[in-house]
């Protein structure tokens, strides 16, 4: 049956080797039950059923990748995508949280539109190299702020905006703690690296009596809080198309570099590059965001960690299903989750605010054409504390440089619409 359903021997593959790369993944990315719902939570979202929201929507996506499109690609909520969620569309927009679900939800559909009618390719194929960089080292640097000040490392102040706050006292330390102890266990290729220093960070902080304990183990708690929640009234409103498109943007481009890099680290993708069942793969992706907006969390999408269980031999669905009971069985630690106390997950926050920032050494510093859109994505998406302000405002530097910079032949017809459009929303909508 196995065989029939992942075709494991044609791969190359064995039923031990997948499961040994499922858990191999999970490990490497389960520190998104405890980041993600202390995340929603600040959006006002009850803890506990943002938890068990993870967990299922991350199942589901597992699921669906693998059962439907074979790949050994997990999914879970995304880092970045949360954080705009929380930080950007309800703390800083004012929205509330429902809206912000009724959001998501539109943009998984709208993705999956674009996935069944392959206009995705053409979205990707349309949006500049350089843009595409610039994003994801924007939301890099938007990350390392939020893990900052989650942390209490950066704080407010009228005088400058920005100031240290007081490292010396316990959570600041333990954050510190937290980021030094990942980059040396994953210096020294410890795959659980994250999830180590997170149990480590919390259990400091349980003797020290700076969180109370509340046991490892219970049934899981109500979904109900969250589950069908969404507001479609708000999500439908003219000044949230912008919002709309910032998790539709992140998703589809934040998908299709993990499907790249994980196809070719496993050898899947034919001598061209080309990816087999590339529209199974990206309609996965998108049903599982909209099942995670109904059950009420954010944008579902594909992890890099996935390369984790491909280096150590996973080539099939297999090992995506495996991750998908690995995250259900996680339900049952809710206890677990809950104590785990901000300046535990910063330095998971601030560890993958350093690999986007990684995009950074792809980008032609000596072309200004380049390096100004680049730079102004860079430093407006963390200061205006939004991605979506990010992403407009370097779509219109980038234009703006090309033309009058004299290569214009550069900018194409897709980027000059949603440069008018981004244009538009500043002036009518903001």
């Amino acid at each position: 049956m196995l065989e029939a359903l992942f075709k494991i021997r044609a791969n190359d593959s064995s039923v031990r080797r997948e499961c040994i790369a499922g858990m191999t993944t999970f490990i490497t990315m389960v520190y998104i039950v405890f980041v993600n719902p202390a995340m929603l939570a600040e959006a006002g979202m009850d803890q506990g059923a943002a938890f068990v929201a993870t967990c299922i929507a991350a199942a589901i996506g597992c699921f669906i990748m693998g059962l439907w499109a074979n790949y050994p690609l997990a999914l879970a909520p995304g880092m970045g995508l949360n954080a705009f969620f929380t930080y950007g569309v309800v703390l800083g927009m004012g929205y509330s949280w429902q809206a912000a679900l009724g959001a998501v939800f539109m943009s998984g559909c709208i993705f999956l539109i674009l996935s069944l009618f392959k206009v995705r390719e053409w979205i990707i194929n349309a949006i500049p190299l350089v843009l595409k960089q610039a994003i994801a080292t924007g939301i890099g640097a938007f990350l390392a702020l939020i893990a900052l000040k989650s942390a209490g490392i950066i704080v407010s102040s009228p005088a400058t905006l920005v100031q240290l706050g007081d490292i010396t006292s316990p959570g600041p330390l333990l954050a510190i703690f937290s980021f030094f102890v990942i980059a040396a266990l994953l210096y020294r290729d410890f795959k659980s690296g994250v999830l180590i220093s997170i149990l480590l960070v919390t259990a400091i902080a349980v003797s020290m009596g700076l969180v109370e304990y509340h046991g490892v183990i219970a049934m899981p708690p109500s979904i109900m809080p969250t589950f069908m929640q969404l507001d479609f009234s708000a999500a439908f409103e003219l000044s949230m198309l912008s919002v709309i498109f910032a998790f539709l943007f992140v998703d589809l481009f934040d998908t299709s570099g993990t499907l790249v890099a994980v196809t070719q680290k496993a050898g899947l993708a034919d001598k061209n590059g080309n990816m087999p069942r590339l529209g199974r793969a990206l309609s996965a992706d998108s049903t599982a965001t909209i099942a995670g907006a109904m059950l009420g969390t954010s944008t579902t999408t594909s992890y890099i960690e996935s390369v984790a269980g491909v280096s150590v031999g996973g080539r099939t669905g297999l090992t995506a299903v495996v991750v998908g009971c690995c995250f259900l069985l996680m339900m049952f630690f809710a206890p677990l989750a809950q104590m785990v106390p901000a300046y535990a997950t910063a330095g998971a926050i601030l560890y993958v605010s350093v690999l986007m920032l990684q995009n950074l050494k792809f980008v032609n510093w000596d072309d200004m054409t380049d390096a100004i859109p680049v730079s102004v994505v860079l430093l407006m998406t963390p200061l205006t504390f939004s991605i979506a302000h990010g992403i407009a405002l370097g779509f219109i530097s980038y234009t703006a440089v090309k033309v009058l910079c004299g290569k214009k032949d550069q900018v194409s017809i897709s980027v000059w619409i949603l440069t008018a459009l981004f244009i538009v929303k500043f002036a009518f909508l903001s």
